[in-house]
């Protein structure tokens, strides 16, 4: 079937995850953050990715804010980090994380041949609201689903569910696209055709399922559909 709905993750796919401490980092009088700041990025969104796992398996559901906070707490720690105002200027820039570059031309070309586009995340609605306005990529988005709606984090098949009942399409006529291997294996479960977008060469994950596609960034997608 022809695809109705190219549907992208957020955190990691369209946004950059590491902007906020790289960010951080270049601002003066950061010199302790420059040292670390690449591990704790990478702490931060392992930890991040960990506790959503975690509360989808127990069924203790908390906005995605508060385990993003949990996270970089987590990350701040281990990099022997103990600066509240630090910790507070980081928070506020993952407001405002830059998309891609390649994603504003990529969605444009998408609207352009008459494509549904929209995000599915595990973020909460008033985070990907600030991400979306700060990339300006709004008008290319006909929704953006958030995880809040249903209360439960990827992968859990009701995130997935939600697709299906804002667009009423069938599984197997959505691209679902992701940088996250784990996502884009259950979505491939699920019934999506998926793409993992690897940036970083990572090896296959060996889980129930692989993506239809792999790809280095998004540039291609249009050419996929």
């Amino acid at each position: 079937m022809a695809i109705r709905v190219c549907v992208f993750d957020a955190y990691g796919t369209l946004f950059d995850v590491a902007a906020a401490a790289r960010m951080a980092a270049d601002e003066p009088g950061r010199d302790a953050l420059k040292a670390v700041w690449t591990g704790l990025a990478e702490n931060w969104r392992r930890k991040q990715l960990e506790y959503s796992w975690l509360r989808a398996v127990t069924g203790d559901y908390v906005p995605f804010w508060e385990v993003t906070k949990d996270g970089l707490d987590w990350a701040m720690e281990a990099a022997g980090l103990d600066d509240p105002e630090l910790r507070e200027r980081m928070l506020a820039l993952y407001w405002e994380l830059a998309a891609y570059r390649e994603v504003p031309v990529m969605l444009a070309q998408l609207k352009a041949a008459g494509q549904q586009t929209a995000i599915l995340s595990n973020g909460s609605k008033d985070m990907l609201d600030g991400a979306v306005d700060s990339a300006r990529i709004g008008e290319y988005l006909d929704a953006v689903l958030s995880v809040e709606d249903v209360g439960v984090f990827k992968p859990d098949a009701r995130v997935y569910d939600m697709v299906g009942t804002r667009f009423g399409c069938a599984r197997d006529e959505v691209l679902f696209v992701s940088s996250n291997g784990w996502d884009a294996a259950s979505a491939s479960s699920y019934g999506f055709r998926t793409v993992w977008v690897n940036r970083a060469g990572a090896p296959m994950d060996r889980l129930m399922a692989n993506p239809a596609h792999v790809l280095a960034d998004l540039t291609t997608i249009p050419e996929l559909i």
